[in-house]
Protein backbone atom coordinates (compact mmCIF):
# COMPACT_ATOMS: atom_id res chain seq x y z
CA UNK A 1 0.00 0.00 0.00
CA UNK A 2 1.16 3.54 -0.72
CA UNK A 3 2.48 5.76 2.05
CA UNK A 4 -0.46 8.17 2.05
CA UNK A 5 1.24 10.64 4.36
CA UNK A 6 4.05 10.95 1.81
CA UNK A 7 1.51 11.13 -1.01
CA UNK A 8 -0.54 13.91 0.58
CA UNK A 9 1.42 16.75 -1.02
CA UNK A 10 0.82 15.49 -4.56
CA UNK A 11 -2.31 13.37 -4.11
CA UNK A 12 -4.86 15.77 -5.61
CA UNK A 13 -2.65 17.01 -8.44
CA UNK A 14 -1.84 13.47 -9.60
CA UNK A 15 -5.35 12.07 -9.33
CA UNK A 16 -7.60 14.35 -11.30
CA UNK A 17 -7.86 17.22 -8.81
CA UNK A 18 -11.09 19.18 -8.58
CA UNK A 19 -12.78 17.75 -11.72
CA UNK A 20 -12.53 14.19 -10.41
CA UNK A 21 -13.49 15.23 -6.87
CA UNK A 22 -16.50 17.16 -8.14
CA UNK A 23 -17.71 14.21 -10.21
CA UNK A 24 -17.34 11.86 -7.23
CA UNK A 25 -19.10 14.24 -4.84
CA UNK A 26 -22.01 14.83 -7.20
CA UNK A 27 -22.48 11.07 -7.61
CA UNK A 28 -22.33 10.49 -3.85
CA UNK A 29 -24.75 13.34 -3.19
CA UNK A 30 -27.25 11.94 -5.69
CA UNK A 31 -27.46 8.75 -3.61
CA UNK A 32 -27.82 10.40 -0.19
CA UNK A 33 -31.16 11.08 1.48
CA UNK A 34 -32.27 14.67 0.97
CA UNK A 35 -32.72 14.84 4.75
CA UNK A 36 -29.14 13.78 5.59
CA UNK A 37 -27.74 16.35 8.02
CA UNK A 38 -24.80 14.48 9.55
CA UNK A 39 -22.48 12.76 7.06
CA UNK A 40 -19.33 10.72 7.72
CA UNK A 41 -16.65 10.34 5.02
CA UNK A 42 -14.40 7.34 5.70
CA UNK A 43 -10.76 7.60 4.60
CA UNK A 44 -11.41 11.18 3.54
CA UNK A 45 -7.84 11.76 2.39
CA UNK A 46 -7.25 15.42 1.60
CA UNK A 47 -10.95 16.22 1.99
CA UNK A 48 -11.31 17.31 -1.64
CA UNK A 49 -14.40 15.12 -2.11
CA UNK A 50 -15.66 15.61 1.44
CA UNK A 51 -15.91 19.39 1.22
CA UNK A 52 -17.99 19.04 -1.95
CA UNK A 53 -20.47 16.71 -0.27
CA UNK A 54 -21.03 19.34 2.42
CA UNK A 55 -23.78 21.91 1.89
CA UNK A 56 -25.97 24.22 3.99
CA UNK A 57 -27.72 22.08 6.57
CA UNK A 58 -25.33 19.13 6.14
CA UNK A 59 -22.29 18.67 8.37
CA UNK A 60 -19.53 16.46 6.96
CA UNK A 61 -17.02 14.76 9.26
CA UNK A 62 -13.96 13.24 7.61
CA UNK A 63 -11.76 10.54 9.16
CA UNK A 64 -8.41 9.19 7.97
CA UNK A 65 -5.38 7.46 9.47
CA UNK A 66 -2.69 9.33 7.52
CA UNK A 67 -1.55 12.47 9.37
CA UNK A 68 -0.37 14.12 6.16
CA UNK A 69 -3.75 13.68 4.52
CA UNK A 70 -5.53 15.05 7.58
CA UNK A 71 -3.33 18.13 7.66
CA UNK A 72 -4.68 19.02 4.21
CA UNK A 73 -8.25 17.91 5.03
CA UNK A 74 -8.33 20.08 8.16
CA UNK A 75 -8.26 23.18 6.00
CA UNK A 76 -11.27 21.95 4.02
CA UNK A 77 -13.28 20.56 6.94
CA UNK A 78 -12.46 22.96 9.78
CA UNK A 79 -12.99 21.22 13.09
CA UNK A 80 -14.35 18.10 11.42
CA UNK A 81 -11.26 16.22 10.19
CA UNK A 82 -10.33 13.49 12.68
CA UNK A 83 -7.64 10.82 12.86
CA UNK A 84 -9.43 7.50 13.22
CA UNK A 85 -9.26 3.87 12.16
CA UNK A 86 -12.24 2.93 9.97
CA UNK A 87 -12.18 -0.52 11.59
CA UNK A 88 -12.98 1.04 15.01
CA UNK A 89 -14.74 4.35 14.61
CA UNK A 90 -14.79 6.69 17.64
CA UNK A 91 -18.51 7.42 17.35
CA UNK A 92 -21.57 6.15 19.14
CA UNK A 93 -24.11 3.96 17.36
CA UNK A 94 -26.61 5.74 15.11
CA UNK A 95 -24.54 8.95 15.02
CA UNK A 96 -24.88 9.73 11.29
CA UNK A 97 -27.56 9.99 8.62
CA UNK A 98 -25.14 8.88 5.90
CA UNK A 99 -21.67 7.42 5.45
CA UNK A 100 -19.45 7.33 2.37
CA UNK A 101 -16.32 5.36 1.49
CA UNK A 102 -14.86 6.54 -1.80
CA UNK A 103 -11.80 4.55 -3.00
CA UNK A 104 -11.34 2.79 0.34
CA UNK A 105 -12.55 -0.80 0.30
CA UNK A 106 -10.25 -1.87 -2.55
CA UNK A 107 -7.26 -1.11 -0.29
CA UNK A 108 -8.35 -3.62 2.35
CA UNK A 109 -7.70 -7.32 2.72
CA UNK A 110 -11.17 -7.66 4.25
CA UNK A 111 -13.93 -5.07 3.99
CA UNK A 112 -16.13 -6.75 6.61
CA UNK A 113 -15.05 -4.69 9.67
CA UNK A 114 -15.43 -1.39 7.81
CA UNK A 115 -18.87 -2.24 6.45
CA UNK A 116 -19.88 -3.34 9.95
CA UNK A 117 -18.72 -0.02 11.41
CA UNK A 118 -20.52 1.96 8.71
CA UNK A 119 -23.71 0.09 9.53
CA UNK A 120 -23.23 0.60 13.27
CA UNK A 121 -22.95 4.39 13.08
CA UNK A 122 -25.90 4.80 10.68
CA UNK A 123 -29.27 5.94 11.97
CA UNK A 124 -32.38 4.01 10.89
CA UNK A 125 -33.09 4.90 7.27
CA UNK A 126 -29.52 6.13 6.82
CA UNK A 127 -27.49 5.35 3.70
CA UNK A 128 -24.00 3.94 3.18
CA UNK A 129 -22.42 4.81 -0.19
CA UNK A 130 -19.21 3.17 -1.41
CA UNK A 131 -17.18 2.68 -4.54
CA UNK A 132 -16.97 -0.93 -5.74
CA UNK A 133 -15.01 -2.83 -8.41
CA UNK A 134 -12.23 -0.22 -8.63
CA UNK A 135 -9.79 -2.54 -10.39
CA UNK A 136 -12.35 -3.28 -13.08
CA UNK A 137 -12.92 0.46 -13.59
CA UNK A 138 -9.28 0.87 -14.55
CA UNK A 139 -9.56 -1.86 -17.19
CA UNK A 140 -10.52 0.34 -20.14
CA UNK A 141 -9.46 -2.13 -22.82
CA UNK A 142 -6.28 -0.25 -23.72
CA UNK A 143 -2.86 -1.55 -24.73
CA UNK A 144 -1.83 -0.96 -21.11
CA UNK A 145 -4.54 -3.32 -19.92
CA UNK A 146 -3.35 -6.05 -22.26
CA UNK A 147 0.02 -5.97 -20.48
CA UNK A 148 -1.12 -5.57 -16.87
CA UNK A 149 -4.13 -7.90 -17.11
CA UNK A 150 -2.26 -10.97 -15.82
CA UNK A 151 -1.17 -9.00 -12.72
CA UNK A 152 -4.48 -7.34 -11.88
CA UNK A 153 -6.18 -8.65 -8.74
CA UNK A 154 -9.66 -10.01 -9.45
CA UNK A 155 -10.78 -11.28 -6.06
CA UNK A 156 -10.71 -8.05 -4.12
CA UNK A 157 -12.44 -6.68 -1.04
CA UNK A 158 -14.51 -4.15 -2.97
CA UNK A 159 -16.14 -6.59 -5.41
CA UNK A 160 -19.78 -5.57 -5.65
CA UNK A 161 -21.10 -9.03 -4.76
CA UNK A 162 -18.85 -9.20 -1.69
CA UNK A 163 -19.83 -5.73 -0.49
CA UNK A 164 -23.54 -6.43 -1.05
CA UNK A 165 -23.34 -9.64 0.98
CA UNK A 166 -21.50 -7.90 3.83
CA UNK A 167 -23.97 -5.02 3.85
CA UNK A 168 -26.95 -7.35 4.01
CA UNK A 169 -25.40 -9.15 6.99
CA UNK A 170 -25.72 -5.87 8.88
CA UNK A 171 -29.23 -4.98 7.80
CA UNK A 172 -28.24 -2.75 4.89
CA UNK A 173 -30.15 -3.28 1.65
CA UNK A 174 -29.21 -2.00 -1.82
CA UNK A 175 -31.02 1.23 -2.69
CA UNK A 176 -29.23 2.75 -5.66
CA UNK A 177 -26.19 2.98 -7.91
CA UNK A 178 -24.31 5.72 -9.76
CA UNK A 179 -21.36 6.06 -12.13
CA UNK A 180 -18.87 8.90 -12.41
CA UNK A 181 -15.95 9.77 -14.64
CA UNK A 182 -12.43 9.48 -13.26
CA UNK A 183 -11.28 12.79 -14.72
CA UNK A 184 -7.52 12.98 -15.07
CA UNK A 185 -7.10 9.27 -14.37
CA UNK A 186 -6.33 8.11 -17.89
CA UNK A 187 -3.05 6.23 -17.44
CA UNK A 188 0.05 6.77 -19.54
CA UNK A 189 2.51 3.93 -20.21
CA UNK A 190 5.45 6.07 -19.03
CA UNK A 191 3.92 6.95 -15.66
CA UNK A 192 2.66 3.43 -15.01
CA UNK A 193 6.09 2.03 -15.88
CA UNK A 194 7.60 4.37 -13.29
CA UNK A 195 5.15 3.20 -10.63
CA UNK A 196 5.81 -0.47 -11.44
CA UNK A 197 9.57 0.11 -11.11
CA UNK A 198 8.96 1.83 -7.76
CA UNK A 199 6.96 -1.16 -6.55
CA UNK A 200 3.77 0.86 -6.12
CA UNK A 201 1.71 -1.25 -8.56
CA UNK A 202 1.80 -4.68 -10.20
CA UNK A 203 4.90 -5.71 -8.26
CA UNK A 204 4.77 -9.23 -9.65
CA UNK A 205 5.50 -7.83 -13.12
CA UNK A 206 8.73 -6.22 -11.95
CA UNK A 207 11.24 -4.64 -14.29
CA UNK A 208 10.13 -6.79 -17.24
CA UNK A 209 6.59 -5.39 -17.11
CA UNK A 210 7.90 -1.86 -16.61
CA UNK A 211 10.08 -2.19 -19.72
CA UNK A 212 7.17 -3.47 -21.82
CA UNK A 213 4.97 -0.60 -20.65
CA UNK A 214 7.64 1.99 -21.42
CA UNK A 215 8.02 0.55 -24.93
CA UNK A 216 4.34 1.06 -25.86
CA UNK A 217 3.56 3.65 -28.56
CA UNK A 218 2.86 7.20 -27.42
CA UNK A 219 4.13 6.54 -23.89
CA UNK A 220 3.10 9.97 -22.60
CA UNK A 221 -0.42 9.92 -24.06
CA UNK A 222 -3.17 9.16 -21.52
CA UNK A 223 -5.40 6.20 -22.30
CA UNK A 224 -9.20 6.49 -21.74
CA UNK A 225 -10.34 7.56 -18.28
CA UNK A 226 -11.96 5.02 -15.94
CA UNK A 227 -15.62 5.17 -14.96
CA UNK A 228 -16.14 4.39 -11.29
CA UNK A 229 -19.17 2.66 -9.79
CA UNK A 230 -20.94 3.60 -6.55
CA UNK A 231 -23.44 1.45 -4.66
CA UNK A 232 -25.78 2.68 -1.94
CA UNK A 233 -27.26 0.65 0.93
CA UNK A 234 -30.04 1.72 3.29
CA UNK A 235 -30.22 0.87 6.98
CA UNK A 236 -33.47 -0.64 8.26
Amino acid sequence: MLDYTREAAVYDATRGGVPRARAAAEAVDALLPATARDHLDLACGTGLVSERVARPGRRVVGVDLAPGMLTVAAGRLPGHALRADCHRLPFTAAAFDSVSAVWLLHLLDDAAPVVAEAARVLRPGGVFVTTVDKADAHDVGSDIDTLVGPYRLRQVADAHATVTALAEQHGLTPCGEALFQGHGQGRTPAELARRVRAGDMYREGGSALAARLAALPDPDTPRPEPVFRLMAFRAA
